[in-house]
C-alpha cells in the first residue's frame, strides 16, 4: 500500500478541523478528496505529507509510520518519495523552467538534464526551458509545477486544486498532463478538488466531512 491513514484526528488549538480519517491509497491509484470549503481538505494533504502534526491516529507512507520518523527522517522521505502540485503553482521566480524543473534531483544529488527536458517535452513545455515563470501562462505555470513534482518519478503525487486558478479549457488540458504523467510513471495521486471535471477522471471519489471520509455517491 503506498499510503495508510488510520483514525485521523485534527485540531488547531481548541478548534477540531475533522476527525476519525480512515483510507487506502493503493500503487498507481488515483483517489480524489471533495468537501466544503474550510473543512480541512488541505491540512489533511500535509498531514498524509508530514509536513503536519496529528493529534490522533496514523499515517504510514510506503510502510513508514510517519509518526515515529523525526523530522529529517520525514523530509528525507517526503524528497524522495512524494510530489506537490499546488494551485498556486510555487514556482520560483528567478530560476527559468527547466531550472525549477530540475530542483527535486538536484536535492536528490541526481541531476539528470535529458529527464528533465523528456519531462517538459510531455507536458508540452519541451521548447520553453529557458524562460522564466513570469513569461508563462498560468497553465503553463501549472504544467511546470507538474513536470517538477513527477521528475524524480514518485511514489505518491499529491494535489491541492491544481486547476483552481484556470479557466475550464486550460483546466482541462492542465488536468490531462497530469492524469497522463501520473499514469506514465505509476505513480499513486491523491487529489483534492471542487472540479467535477478533475474528479469524474478518479478511480475513487471520497467526501471530507467534520466526522470522518466517505465514498462520495
Amino acid at each position: 500500500m503506498t499510503l495508510r491513514v488510520q483514525q485521523l484526528n485534527k485540531h488547531y488549538g481548541t478548534t477540531p478541523v475533522f476527525a476519525n480519517v480512515s483510507l487506502d491509497v493503493a500503487p498507481g491509484e488515483f483517489v480524489a478528496i471533495v468537501g466544503e470549503s474550510g473543512v480541512g481538505k488541505s491540512t489533511l494533504l500535509n498531514c498524509m505529507a508530514g509536513l503536519d502534526s496529528l493529534d490522533r491516529g496514523t499515517v504510514h507512507l510506503l510502510g513508514q509510520d510517519l509518526g515515529l520518523l523525526g523530522e529529517d527522517a520525514r523530509a528525507l522521505l517526503r524528497r524522495r518519495a512524494v510530489g506537490f502540485v499546488f494551485q498556486a503553482f510555487h514556482v520560483l521566480p528567478h530560476l527559468d523552467v527547466a531550472q525549477n524543473v530540475a530542483l527535486p534531483l538536484l536535492l536528490l544529488g541526481t541531476p539528470d538534464p535529458a529527464r528533465v527536458q523528456a519531462m517538459l517535452d510531455a507536458v508540452g513545455l519541451g521548447e520553453l526551458g529557458s524562460r522564466l515563470p513570469q513569461q508563462l501562462s498560468g497553465g503553463q505555470l501549472q504544467r511546470v509545477a507538474i513536470a517538477r513534482a513527477l521528475v524524480h518519478r514518485p511514489s505518491l503525487l499529491l494535489a491541492d486544486e491544481p486547476t483552481g486558478n484556470l479557466d475550464p479549457t486550460t483546466a482541462a488540458r492542465v488536468m490531462d498532463a497530469l492524469i497522463a504523467q501520473t499514469r506514465q510513471h505509476g505513480a499513486s495521486m491523491v487529489l483534492v478538488t471542487h472540479s467535477a471535471a478533475a474528479t469524474a477522471h478518479a478511480d475513487r471519489v471520497l467526501h471530507l466531512r467534520a466526522d470522518g471520509i466517505h465514498a462520495s455517491a
